[in-house]
């Protein structure tokens, strides 16, 4: 095998090696303007809505109506950030901080929808 050849294998594998994912929590923490669409609506949809759906437990946290008032009368913040306002949501273990924190973000912006 040629030289050439070889440093276009090493060089590939470099590349390669260096690709890095970033998770949802991960560009969650980074976004500096989240809007209901864009940030908050995919949290609540994958940590929230199985239960707070419907009529199926308050409070419904389908809509952005409904989650900006869970934000302003219900304190989801202090539920999701916290065991000092009842039981910490969601049951099934604790939100990732990058999702708490832009979910905070979200609420002191004003709760911009899109």
């Amino acid at each position: 095998m040629g030289k050439t050849k070889i440093a276009f294998i090493i060089l590939c594998s470099i590349l390669i090696a260096s690709c890095e994912s970033n998770t949802y929590e991960e560009v969650a923490g980074q976004t500096t303007n989240p809007t209901y669409e864009a940030n908050i609506k995919p949290i609540m949809t994958a940590s929230c809505t199985s239960c707070h759906s419907g009529d199926s437990q308050f409070p419904n946290l389908e809509t952005y109506s409904a989650v900006k008032n869970a934000c302003l009368n219900n304190n989801l913040v202090c539920r999701i950030e916290s065991n000092d306002c009842g039981t910490r949501m969601p049951l099934g273990g604790k939100l990732p901080q990058p999702n708490i924190d832009v979910i905070k973000l979200w609420v002191s912006n004003g709760f911009v929808e899109k």
